[in-house]
Formats: C-alpha cells, sequence, structure tokens
C-alpha cells in the first residue's frame, strides 16, 4: 500500500465528526443533569441509597430494552438516521419531565423513560459509524466520537458546577440548570436531520429468530464474558456516594465527575489507536483488568487524593469499554452490525439492573463489599473471555478483519 492510500484509510470520514457534534451536545445536556442525579436525589429528594440502585439498574435496564429490537429493526430496513433521529428526538422530550416535577417519583420516572431514547439509537447509530470507518481506522474512529461524545461530559458537569457555585445548592437551582440543560438536547436532534443517510444492507424477510441465526459465532461467544462483567458493572452513583462518603460536597463531586470524562476524551482517540496496531480483543481484558484495579483500590480508599486518582482512571476504563468494545463487535459481525450492537447493550443491560440492586442492598450492609464483588466477577470475565476466545482473540483481532 502506498503511503497516500494509506494516509486515506486513515483519514475520518466527515459524517463521524458530525455524528460526534451531536453525541457532544447531548452529553452536555445530559452531563449537566446526570453529574448531580445521584447525590440530589438522595440528599435533596430524600430517596434512600436502595432506591438509587434500583432506579439506577432500572435506567439502565431501559437503556438496554429495546437495543435488540432497534438494532434488527435498523438493519431490517438498512435505514440508520431515521433510527437514531428517533432516539435522540425522544430523550430530549423526556427532559421535559424535570421542567415539571422534581419529586422522587417525577425523578424516577424520568430516570427510567430518558434511557428509552438512549437504547434505541444506539445501535442504529454506532452501525452508522461502523459503515463509514474502515477497519485499519475503525478503532480510532470510535475513539474520537466517544472522545467528542464525552467532552459534551465534561462540559456538562462544569456548566453544573459554574451554575451551583453561582447559585447555591438549593431546589431552585436544579431546576435552573434542567431548563438550561434542555437547549443542547434540542439543538442536537436538529444537527442529526442535517447529517444525510448512509443505509446499510436491507434484510427485509428476516425475522428476529432469523436474525439470531446469522450472527457469527465469534460474537454470540464473546456475549458471555461480557455478561459476565456486566453484573460487575454497578453503577457510577456508587463511587459519586463513597466521594460523598469522604467528605466531597455536591459541588465538588460533580468535578469528580468532569475529571472522570476529561480523562475520557483524552485517552478515547489513543487507545482507539492502540487497538487498531495491537489487536481490540487484548484491549477488551485491558478494561476488564482495569476495572477491578479501580474496585480494589475503592475498598481501601480513606483519602480524598485517592478518589481523585481513582476517578482519572475510570475515565481510561470507559473510553475502552464504551467505544472499543463496539469496534471489536465491528470486526465480528461485519454484516449486520446494528442487530449485533443492539443484542449486545441488551444483554449486558438486562444484567446491569441487578448488578445495580446488589450494589445498592450491599452498599446498605458495607460500601466495600460491593466493590469486592465487582473486582471478583471482574476476573472471572478475563478468564471467561480467554477460555472461549472469540474470533480476534487475545492475540489481537486485527489478524481477523
Amino acid at each position: 500500500m502506498t503511503q497516500p492510500d494509506a494516509n486515506k484509510k486513515r483519514r475520518l470520514h466527515p459524517d463521524i465528526l458530525k455524528l460526534g457534534l451531536v453525541s457532544f451536545l447531548t452529553d452536555l445536556s445530559s452531563e449537566m443533569i446526570f453529574s448531580v442525579f445521584a447525590i440530589f436525589f438522595t440528599t435533596v429528594a430524600g430517596a434512600s441509597s436502595a432506591l438509587l440502585g434500583l432506579i439506577e439498574g432500572l435506567a439502565d435496564f431501559s437503556a438496554s430494552s429495546l437495543n435488540y429490537l432497534a438494532g434488527w429493526l435498523s438493519d431490517r430496513s438498512g435505514r440508520r438516521k431515521w433510527f437514531a433521529t428517533a432516539g435522540y428526538a425522544f430523550s430530549t422530550i423526556a427532559k421535559l419531565i424535570l421542567l415539571i416535577s422534581t419529586s422522587v417519583a417525577g425523578l424516577s420516572i424520568f430516570r427510567v423513560i430518558e434511557r428509552l431514547g438512549k437504547g434505541f439509537r444506539g445501535p442504529p447509530r454506532d452501525a452508522w459509524l461502523s459503515s463509514i470507518a474502515v477497519s485499519e481506522s475503525r478503532g480510532y474512529a470510535f475513539g474520537v466520537h466517544k472522545a467528542l461524545d464525552k467532552a459534551g461530559a465534561v462540559l456538562g458537569p462544569l456548566a453544573a458546577y459554574g451554575l451551583l457555585s453561582w447559585l447555591g445548592e438549593s431546589r431552585s437551582t436544579y431546576t435552573t440548570l434542567f431548563l438550561l440543560a434542555f437547549i443542547p438536547a434540542v439543538v442536537s436532534v436538529l444537527v442529526l436531520t442535517r447529517i444525510p443517510e448512509h443505509k446499510g444492507v436491507a434484510h427485509e424477510r428476516e425475522n428476529l429468530q432469523q436474525n439470531w441465526q446469522q450472527l457469527s459465532q465469534g460474537f454470540k461467544r464473546f456475549l458471555i464474558p461480557a455478561g459476565v462483567f456486566a453484573l460487575a458493572y454497578f453503577s457510577l452513583g456508587f463511587i459519586l456516594l463513597k466521594a460523598h462518603l469522604l467528605g466531597f460536597s455536591v459541588t465538588n463531586a460533580v468535578l469528580l465527575y468532569a475529571l472522570f470524562n476529561a480523562t475520557c476524551v483524552f485517552a478515547a482517540p489513543l487507545i482507539g489507536r492502540l487497538g487498531d496496531k495491537v489487536g481490540r480483543a487484548r484491549i477488551i481484558v485491558l478494561g476488564y483488568a482495569v476495572y477491578a484495579l479501580i474496585n480494589f483500590w475503592l475498598i481501601f480508599a480513606a483519602s480524598q487524593w485517592e478518589v481523585v486518582a481513582i476517578f482519572a482512571i475510570y475515565g481510561l476504563f470507559y473510553a475502552i469499554d464504551e467505544s472499543q468494545s463496539k469496534a471489536f463487535i465491528a470486526d465480528l459481525e461485519p454484516e449486520r452490525r446494528a442487530t449485533a450492537v443492539g443484542l449486545y447493550n441488551f444483554v449486558t443491560g438486562v444484567l446491569y439492573l441487578p448488578a445495580s440492586l446488589v450494589a445498592g442492598a450491599l452498599w446498605i450492609i458495607t460500601p466495600e463489599m460491593v466493590f469486592l464483588l465487582a473486582v471478583a466477577l471482574s476476573l472471572l470475565a478475563i478468564l471467561v473471555f480467554v477460555v472461549l476466545r472469540p474470533r480476534g482473540s487475545v492475540e489481537g483481532s486485527r489478524h481477523d478483519q
């Protein structure tokens, strides 16, 4: 391959950056809210940590409940833009609930309903991304998209921090915050409507059972360690609660959330480049190991500087898990990518519910038990992944592309 050809393959399609802008605006909106949600829900609205675990688990389940259906419908029709736009629009409309009620019931309904839109837009959008990103730089493309996505998640908490610092931590301030967060969500939908459609191959006569049968064996094997790891993947809200126990105020906890997202922004493209070079399977295993390390440290963490370091490392883990798992799935399943991403999200999301419920219950006994269980399950996921060796094994998925 000549140097110009190699450079062309490494170049990002402009629509990847446009989709990244949509995600940036959406996360700017959502993370203004989510950066304060766990502590606001428990300390201002007065909900218990057990209820937080239930709502976070239901939110994760809600986000995954429509994934398989959305992916199948997208692959069946070959359409990506319509389904992605519908999902983004639904999440935007759901944010109106916060302008009506900030009671425990209203907050709970919002948290669960808003995630339905995320579940519907994710698989078609990720299939859209994978179809316009060449395999040699697919990890980098997903990494750049995730970096833009999480850049909004950096500015969102910072905007929340500025507002809380300026107006004070009162219920009226949170109402103002929720109103301001609605604006970039609307703009994101408008931007998405301006991006041209990039259709996939339609499978019009394929029902759900036939669709499942046509998925690759490598992808189906990957679902098993992914499912084991999902049981360890409780809500970030519990780590924020740990920070609160160690003396961080609601306002300062927002800064921790911004730090986590900032680390993800810088790490995601670099991790993507690394995955393109050494194989994405190695990166998946690395993600499981980093998560185990984070939770092991949380068992013993007793100072604020440790919490700061943990949130920075958590951003590295998130960059791996949220971007490179999708790139790995695109390697394993080249034709029915929306379905594969949707099924992956559905399986892991269903398991997030018991994970968060168990975390909420164990937190009442002792927070250390939550983190110890996460360590054990993360190490088990690594073992299962190595034993099953999904196509694109630990030696390097790049050789199977």
